[in-house]
C-alpha cells in the first residue's frame, strides 16, 4: 500500500531521482523558467518554494542551506539569494506558476512551464 507516500518516481532510483529535481531547480533558478513534463513541475514547485522562503531572510545561515542543496555552486546561491528572494520579501508563498503546454507529440506526455511570478 501506498499510504502517505505522495512524491513521484518517475521510474528512478532515489539517488538519480534527487539529481533530477536539483537539476530542475537549478535550472529554473538560473533561466527563470524552464519548460518540462507537468509531473516533474509539480514535484519540484514545493521545493523550489521552501527554498525561496528560506533565501528571504538573507543571512549567512540561510545562504549556507541553499549551498548545501545546490553543491555549493556560486551562481545559484547568488542568483537566489541576491535577486530572486529580495522580490518576495513581503509575499508569503506562491513565488512560482506552472502553466500547462500542449501534449508532447512523440509520447503524449503532459507538457508545463514552471516560472517565477
Amino acid at each position: 500500500m501506498r499510504h502517505h507516500k505522495a512524491q513521484r518516481k518517475f521510474g528512478r532510483v532515489k539517488k538519480v531521482r534527487t539529481a533530477l529535481l536539483r537539476s530542475l531547480m537549478r535550472e529554473l533558478i538560473l533561466r527563470g523558467r524552464i519548460k518540462t513534463t507537468e509531473a516533474k513541475a509539480k514535484e519540484i514547485r514545493p521545493l523550489i518554494e521552501k527554498l525561496v522562503t528560506k533565501a528571504r531572510s538573507g543571512t549567512v545561515v540561510s545562504r549556507r542551506f541553499v549551498a548545501k542543496e545546490f553543491f555549493n555552486q556560486d551562481s545559484v546561491v547568488k542568483k537566489l539569494s541576491s535577486e530572486i528572494a529580495p522580490k518576495y520579501k513581503g509575499q508569503s508563498g506562491g513565488y512560482t506558476r506552472i502553466v500547462k503546454l500542449p501534449r508532447r507529440k512523440s509520447d503524449g506526455s503532459s507538457m508545463a512551464t514552471i516560472e517565477f511570478v
